[in-house]
């Protein structure tokens, strides 16, 4: 699948949050940290959590990633903290990773919380993380969310502007992360 399945454009949903940064470590690095969800708790202010879960929730014994294992993110600080405070709204969201292109390093999830079928109606997201290697080793990080559906509306006059400031902020932390800084 993940051969042949692409990022969305912005112009494919009703909105999207993008973020992109100049990271001065290899992507291998930089992959390791990406896919290592245990450990997002120690850096990003963001997504405070990633678990593989299977579909009801529990929590699986292996927390490799891999196309078609169910993601719990949880919690989700908006805007983006490492601490929660009063004014810190918590989130989560229940995802299906659909690419783990170690190959190219590309990391893609949706989010699968409303049945199937009304998915395209009501609310689809489609996340992607993506590493290229850029001059003199140093590694380019790109996000992109690209939201569909009725909900995705009330999403964006809501809650947009804290997400692009987290996807914002999870490029600063994973810069700082994968530089030796935190």
């Amino acid at each position: 699948m993940s051969k042949l399945y692409l990022p969305p454009s912005v112009d494919d949903g009703v909105f999207a949050v993008t973020a992109s940064c100049v990271i001065d470590a290899p992507k291998e690095k930089v992959w390791e940290i990406l896919c290592d969800f245990g450990k997002y708790e120690d850096w990003n202010p963001f997504v405070r959590g990633q678990t593989l879960v299977d579909a009801s929730g529990k929590p699986l014994e292996d927390q490799t990633p891999r196309e078609g294992r169910h993601l719990y993110i949880s919690p989700v600080h908006l805007p983006p903290s490492i601490e929660a405070t009063k004014s810190t709204r918590v989130s989560s969201a229940f995802e299906i990773i659909t690419v783990v292109d170690r190959e190219n390093y590309r990391l893609a999830w949706q989010n699968v919380a409303l049945p199937e079928f009304l998915r395209p109606y009501l609310m689809f997201a489609d996340r992607w993380q993506m590493l290229s290697e850029v001059e003199g080793g140093k590694t380019k990080y790109e996000a992109i969310e690209v939201f569909n559906g009725l909900a995705a509306y009330f999403i964006k006059w809501i809650v947009g502007a804290h997400l692009q400031q987290g996807f914002e902020a999870t490029g600063v932390a994973l810069k700082a992360r994968a530089e030796g800084s935190r």
